[in-house]
C-alpha cells in the first residue's frame, strides 16, 4: 500500500513540473516575442528556444535560495540573529544602537514625528 502510494505521489510529482514548464516555456516564448522584436529588432523565438533560454537564465544567474532566503544573503537566520542580538542588549546599549541608526538614516526615512497618524489611531 505505501510503495503504491509514494509511486502515485512521484508521478503526481513529475506530472506537475512538466506543466509548470510547459506553460512557463509557453508564457517565455510568448513576452519574448511580444518584446525582443519590438525594442531590439532581435529574432523571433520558438517554444523549444524558449525552454532554452529559461535553462540557460538558470545556469547563468541561478533561482532564488540556495540558503540565502527572501531576505538577501542572511536569509531568515540574519533576522534572527538581529533579533537574538537585540535580546542580548541592555537597555543603555538599545537605546545607544537606536540614536546611532537614527543619525545615520536622517533625512533617508523620514522622521516618524514627521508623519501624519494612521487612520485608525485613536484621537487625542
Amino acid at each position: 500500500m505505501k510503495r503504491g502510494f509514494w509511486i502515485a505521489r512521484a508521478v503526481k510529482i513529475v506530472v506537475i513540473v512538466a506543466v509548470a514548464l510547459g506553460v512557463l516555456g509557453f508564457f517565455t516564448m510568448q513576452l519574448w516575442n511580444w518584446l525582443v522584436p519590438a525594442l531590439f529588432a532581435g529574432p523571433v523565438v520558438t517554444y523549444w528556444q524558449a525552454l532554452g533560454l529559461l535553462v540557460l537564465a538558470r545556469l547563468l544567474f541561478g533561482l532564488r535560495g540556495h540558503g540565502r532566503g527572501h531576505f538577501g544573503p542572511w536569509g531568515h537566520r540574519g533576522w534572527q540573529h538581529w533579533r537574538e542580538r537585540w535580546e542580548r542588549m541592555t537597555p543603555e546599549e538599545r537605546a545607544q544602537f537606536q540614536q546611532r541608526f537614527g543619525q545615520r538614516w536622517k533625512g533617508r526615512c523620514g522622521s516618524l514625528d514627521d508623519r501624519p497618524p494612521p487612520a485608525d489611531a485613536p484621537q487625542a
